[in-house]
């Protein structure tokens, strides 16, 4: 009788499954985040406290993460979503009130940083458990691309701004899904490149 041993085998990658996510990524970001901070601006009202705060990025990191893991489900497991909502819940919580609930542009910028964070690092929490390499990037880019997706969105909705949304809008998403599709496509390359031969 002959054993056999069972290796974890590494995740599969973009240049395995084809490269579908590379227009899924930055269509689910264009769909996710407008519509998850629509939701929640509906359902909570105006970022102007902790509770509202933490309730409007629950709602709104449901839905991006529900957007982006659809994308990406050939990748990541559903933990994804898990880790965008509570990512989005305790980093928006932080950030507004890091920023006392102001919405002059470097407080934007700040509160989206510290929402990048806690996002990224979760995030990135599943991409390491995933077994891709270069994981530790995906939190360290995305405060840097939470807070210039707020600036930008901050120019272009600057009449509404006073409505304290949870996230950053459509121009916003723009840079957000280019810098990290940027990133992914690294990371997916990356772990292609370290994978062991069949």
């Amino acid at each position: 009788m002959t054993s056999v041993s069972h290796t974890t085998s590494p995740p599969p990658t973009a240049l395995a499954l084809g490269r579908r996510w590379m227009w899924a990524w930055p269509l689910a970001a264009l769909l996710g985040f407008p519509i998850g901070g629509y939701v929640a601006n509906l359902t909570v009202g105006a970022v102007d406290s902790v509770g509202a705060a933490l309730a409007g990025g629950l709602i709104a990191g449901a839905i991006v993460g529900s957007a982006q893991w659809l994308a990406l489900k050939q990748f990541v497991a559903w933990h994804w979503i898990v880790a965008t909502s509570l990512g989005m819940g305790a980093g928006l919580a932080v950030g507004a009130a890091v920023v006392d609930y102001s919405i002059d542009r470097p407080q934007l910028m700040l509160m989206g940083a510290i929402s990048g964070l806690v996002v990224g690092a979760l995030q990135a929490l599943v991409l390491r458990r995933q077994g891709f390499a270069g994981a530790l990037w995906w939190a360290a880019v995305n405060p840097p691309a939470w807070a210039l997706a707020w600036l930008v969105s901050s120019y272009v909705i600057s009449a509404n701004i006073d409505e304290r949304f949870t996230n950053f809008g459509a121009s916003g998403v723009l840079v957000y899904a280019l810098v990290t599709g940027l990133l992914l496509a690294w990371i997916f390359r990356r772990t292609d490149s370290q994978a062991p031969a069949a």
